[in-house]
């Protein structure tokens, strides 16, 4: 069975597929919760397979491996065991966490030497650490190591950048060959687009990516600040570069009508903590727009969360009731928002696959984003 087959390609890029992984198959395009450190904050797994319908979750490699460490993991059997979810899992390589840390951390060709957030204690991430450390975690996807510079950086800068990467991508590449899987069942391998919003670069690693022949393929350093055109041209260009028989995942993306025209580009894959902070905070997405919960309009609203929501709590909860408990700063409030804003991304991309398959995507998507767009 392939890792990945094609269903349907629309009359533009936008295509329906099926990921075939060891923990089952993924329907793409798809959205993936990022589960931080083995958990999607405030979100039952429970939660996230029944009521979310979260075919896919993301765990992060800087953070598992700073907390609970990968002694505790491997003892467990690895991620999926630890945290009792027995559907896929994608791990990032820890590079954009790595980076981020910009006053704690010194890069070298060897690697990066960081100070960990918890209790400052000093570590070496290698490209062959990075897939040691997500060798144990167990993953069904993981990813390259790679630098994710800034933006804007200039353009040497982000040059000098993406061809460290790519050397790393071949020690990656090296470690994998001679370490096999730990748990018994196979692990897929994703190389990482890099480049910034410059057309010339992003045409290089696009081309050495694609000529890895990895399993599939990332496109990284996108939604990092860039305007939103920027997003869509860098990603329009990359997708036609990388190969159309394998799947494309588009790293830290974003808003719903984000979502919706990188769909409409060619991707199959995304991810973002957008949906879980924003409810935090009191905003939740819908298919009449969004929604600032903390609003006096709803103080006496007892009409449904969401009429048109696919989760528990749109139908049991008001809007009124909601806008109480996050006046209060209850914790419930930030629970019932992120299983709303969480099922709401799962339900965008299950009805955009629909209009791939029935073949007027393009129509729908342009009717819908504008909608999605405007504040309630």
């Amino acid at each position: 069975m392939n890792f990945f087959n094609i269903e349907k390609t629309s009359e533009g890029k936008a295509r329906a597929g099926v990921l075939n992984t060891d923990h089952g198959t993924v329907q793409t395009p798809i959205f993936m919760p990022v589960g931080t450190v083995a958990s999607v904050k405030t979100v039952h797994q429970r939660e996230i397979k029944d009521d979310i319908k979260a075919q896919i979750i993301l765990g992060n490699t800087y953070h598992l491996y700073l907390r609970p460490g990968m002694e505790v993991m491997e003892a467990a059997g690895g991620l999926h065991k630890f945290m009792n979810w027995d559907l896929p899992i994608l791990t990032d390589s820890g590079g954009f966490q790595v980076f981020s840390l910009s006053g704690t951390r010194k890069m070298s060709e060897e690697g990066v030497k960081f100070k960990s957030h918890i209790d400052g204690s000093v570590h070496l991430f290698t490209p062959e650490k990075s897939m040691e450390i997500q060798r144990q975690i167990g993953a069904d996807i993981f990813m390259a190591f790679d630098e994710c510079v800034a933006y804007p950086a200039h353009y040497n800068q982000v040059k000098k950048s993406m061809d460290m990467t790519h050397r790393w991508l071949k020690r990656c590449m090296d470690w994998n060959e001679q370490n096999p899987e730990l748990y018994g069942y196979k692990q897929r391998f994703f190389p990482i687009v890099q480049g910034s919003t410059y057309s010339d670069l992003r045409k290089i690693s696009a081309e050495v990516i694609a000529e890895a022949g990895a399993e599939g393929n990332a496109i990284g350093g996108l939604s990092v600040g860039e305007p939103e055109d920027e997003l869509y041209r860098i990603t329009d260009e990359v997708t036609d570069i990388l190969p159309k028989d394998k799947p494309r995942y588009l790293m830290g993306v974003g808003t719903p009508w984000n979502i919706l025209e990188s769909i409409g580009l060619g991707i199959d894959m995304m991810d973002c903590v957008m949906p879980t902070r924003n409810a935090r905070n009191g905003m939740l997405f819908t298919w009449q727009g969004v929604i600032n919960m903390k609003n006096e309009k709803w103080k006496k609203d007892f009409s449904p969360l969401d009429e048109f929501g696919t989760s528990f709590v749109d139908q049991e909860y008001s809007k009124a009731y909601v806008r109480h408990l996050f006046v209060s700063k209850e914790y419930l409030a930030k629970q019932i928002a992120s299983i709303h804003n969480l099922a709401f991304y799962l339900d965008l991309v299950k009805v955009a696959r629909e209009h791939i398959l029935a073949g007027d995507f393009y129509q729908w998507k342009d009717s819908v984003i504008p909608v999605l767009r405007q504040r309630l």
